[in-house]
């Protein structure tokens, strides 16, 4: 029976809000293990109460879950117990006094500026393949793009006389990114000595262009990042944000402030930046202890 009823949710919410699968997922895996947990005690999950909740809420953390598993597994209650009142087959919503574990944000990885240094010089630049690596590199380390911002650049964004390019970004907000001098110069590399290559004689406006002469995909820009820190000999382990982090971490680390930040990376709130509070209390400690007289 209360299998069902999880799988009847899953059904309405996917409907109503047309959830990924990896989301139904998680909903349908969560609620299937605490409604395990709750037959063990011989009670029903329709008929739980908040108390039952703070015993599975206390198994989970003497098991050592994490508090963002354990705050997922109560979202996915909460929209779960809300459905059934909704649908009028119980009355009061268990999970409505119960608070949500907070959760640190993850520390972004980053590297370091000689690591940056090794993974930028990687590309050959004898290649059209090479300086058009070079050059996507540079622009998403100088200008701290989304790398699915830095795919999406068209030709006419970049303002070679500026030093700027306008980039569109997510709620398609527009903002202008200051690119630096190094970017612009793999850029113009790339679009006198490799673009017309990779194009072969097809006309667009994307500027990184494949083999194929079409735009460049996430995943395979993604490859070739790896591929390169390979051959620099980082084994950190990346993700496809790692520039992103390294750009805002060394801006922070040479006096940048949170509200710059913020603005370069084009986060409408202020919160989404403050991850990187962590520099920037470090550079506060050191700036205190370099030139303070008792430091």
């Amino acid at each position: 029976m209360s299998e069902s009823i999880i799988e009847q949710f899953c059904d309405q919410v996917w409907m109503e809000q047309g959830l990924s699968d990896a989301t139904l997922s998680s909903y349908r895996s969560d609620l299937k293990l605490f409604n395990q947990w709750l037959q063990k005690q011989g009670k029903d999950l329709l008929r739980s109460s908040p108390f039952d909740i703070q015993q599975y809420l206390a198994e989970r953390y003497t098991k050592q879950y994490s508090s963002r598993s354990t705050a997922r597994f109560l979202s996915s209650a909460r929209k779960f117990y809300r459905y059934l009142i909704q649908s009028n087959q119980i009355k009061v919503d268990p999970t409505q006094q119960i608070d949500s574990p907070k959760i640190q944000p993850p520390v972004p990885k980053s590297l370091s500026e000689d690591e940056v240094d090794s993974l930028l010089s990687q590309p050959d630049l004898e290649t059209a393949l090479g300086l058009r690596d070079k050059a996507m590199l540079e622009l998403l380390y100088s200008s701290g793009l989304r790398i699915t911002e830095l795919i999406s650049v068209e030709v006419n964004q970049i303002g070679f006389q500026q030093g700027v390019m306008r980039v569109i970004g997510k709620g398609n907000k527009e903002r202008l990114v200051p690119i630096g001098e190094e970017a612009l110069q793999a850029i113009s590399l790339y679009i006198r000595h490799g673009r017309a290559e990779l194009a072969n004689e097809k006309v667009c406006d994307w500027l990184f262009l494949s083999t194929r002469g079409q735009r460049m995909t996430r995943q395979t820009f993604w490859h070739r990042i790896k591929l390169y820190a390979k051959t620099a000999g980082i084994r950190k382990h990346l993700s496809p944000h790692t520039l992103r982090h390294a750009f805002a971490t060394h801006l922070l680390n040479h006096g940048a402030d949170l509200r710059t930040l913020q603005m370069l990376l084009g986060h409408s709130d202020l919160s989404t930046t403050q991850i990187y509070t962590h520099v920037a209390k470090e550079r506060l400690k050191q700036l205190h202890s370099e030139h303070h007289p008792r430091g």
